[in-house]
């Protein structure tokens, strides 16, 4: 990954090392150096940082072969509160977290057909943040930061939604938005690499190299972690698999090409497959996707056949698409995540495995292993809420300087 400055360094090795104290802790300087790879002396200096804002804590000695104890390091749980937003087609839940990345609140808010609107989706963030603020008890200046995934395209630096395509959304200044009605520091992304991040930190992708968070929810798409690290591509838009094609001249997908891998195995995608297969089936709810994927479920487990045969359709779809991945990335693990993947559960992933095995090449596929995402809690926010961590930390060398408050939002974060 490039890093412009000797900032961005020291910003990037700052939040490697937080994240690996968060993941292990309590731990030792020393067992922080082997796992980052970096000097014994940066580690330290690192940890004194975090010590001086209160985002770590002294907690004792463990003995060491033959040498002085090593002193141990944790989380200070209670040194912050972090905001993660996931903002999807059909809700909007947030979660705030202590520094040690346990859920302390939580709110939804529905959002119905036709609510889609900037000015709509902001009211229903903005309630919703106020909730967990209140329901925590959280002093205001205890939030470090606001992480808000959105659907589509993201331009994080600029804050912009530029695309949406399932509200048809363009150029939404979207953090812009926010900031009229929250004032805590704001940080913008998708849910691809929210999931990611999840998924590195806590999830079936933690100590792996390479990737691939499949998010099935209303819509489709691929976080990828390449090389250890969240992989962006040049313009934040990488992991737009959902807007591959999937079948020549196949169905209209919302961003105007047809045949979509999204069009097949989002929710909208999975009711159209219902409909198709059993067009007056009491499975379908036709205003409602949460209903139908909940139906589809609870029909697979009573041994409904028309719930088996929707779901081994629509893993074929899903296999044959995740085939590619496996093709092209030749990933350690595919995790498949969000709502949609965690309500069919077992199920879709038994029969995706058998698509997957049918149309991968074998030396890939004997690499990969395919399994359903371990987070309890709704993986979107966590990530969220990693982004503003790693806002928080990048301005962390600027705090002695800067004697103002903090803006009411940053543009701009490290990549993970």
């Amino acid at each position: 990954m490039k890093r412009g400055t000797s900032r961005d360094i020291r910003t990037a090795n700052r939040y490697e090392v937080l994240r690996q104290i968060i993941a292990e802790s309590p731990t030792s300087r020393q067992e922080l150096a082997t796992a980052t790879g970096l000097s014994l002396a940066t580690v330290a200096t690192l940890v004194g940082e975090l010590l001086d804002l209160r985002m770590l804590t002294e907690v004792g000695f463990e003995d060491s072969a033959g040498g002085r104890p090593r002193g141990l390091v944790a989380v200070n749980a209670t040194g912050g509160a972090l905001i993660g937003v996931d903002i999807a087609e059909t809700y909007v839940r947030v979660e705030l977290f202590d520094l040690a990345l346990n859920v302390l609140a939580r709110a939804d808010e529905d959002m119905r057909p036709g609510e889609s609107r900037p000015e709509q989706v902001v009211g229903h963030v903005a309630a919703a943040v106020s909730s967990v603020v209140a329901q925590a008890g959280v002093e205001g200046a205890r939030v470090l930061g606001v992480g808000v995934s959105v659907p589509g395209q993201v331009d994080r630096d600029r804050g912009v939604a530029e695309y949406a395509p399932n509200w048809d959304w363009h150029d939404v200044p979207l953090l812009d938005l926010l900031a009229e009605h929250i004032a805590y520091p704001l940080y913008l992304d998708n849910p691809l690499r929210a999931c990611a991040v999840a998924e590195l930190w806590f999830g079936a992708a933690r100590g792996r190299g390479d990737a691939v968070v499949v998010n099935l929810g209303t819509g489709v798409g691929a976080g990828l972690a390449l090389g250890g690290g969240l992989h962006r591509g040049v313009s934040n838009s990488a992991g737009e698999w959902g807007h591959t094609t999937l079948v020549l001249d196949g169905r209209l997908c919302h961003c105007g090409n047809h045949g979509c891998v999204e069009t097949y195995v989002g929710a909208p995608g999975i009711m159209l497959n219902l409909r198709e297969s059993s067009p007056g089936s009491t499975l379908l709810h036709p205003e409602d996707q949460t209903a139908t994927i909940d139906a589809l479920a609870a029909g697979v487990a009573a041994g409904d056949p028309v719930a088996l045969k929707v779901v081994r359709d629509t893993a074929r779809y899903l296999g044959a698409g995740i085939s590619d991945l496996v093709n092209l990335l030749n990933p350690e693990v595919v995790v498949l995540s969000s709502w949609v993947a965690a309500t069919l559960g077992e199920p879709l992933l038994r029969e995706v495995r058998e698509a997957v095995a049918r149309h991968a090449l074998r030396r890939p596929y004997a690499a990969t292993e395919i399994v359903l995402s371990p987070i309890p809690t709704d993986p979107v926010c966590l990530g969220a809420a990693t982004f503003a961590l790693e806002g928080a930390l990048q301005s962390v060398g600027q705090r002695p300087a800067a004697k103002r408050a903090a803006p009411a939002r940053s543009r701009t974060a490290p990549s993970a």
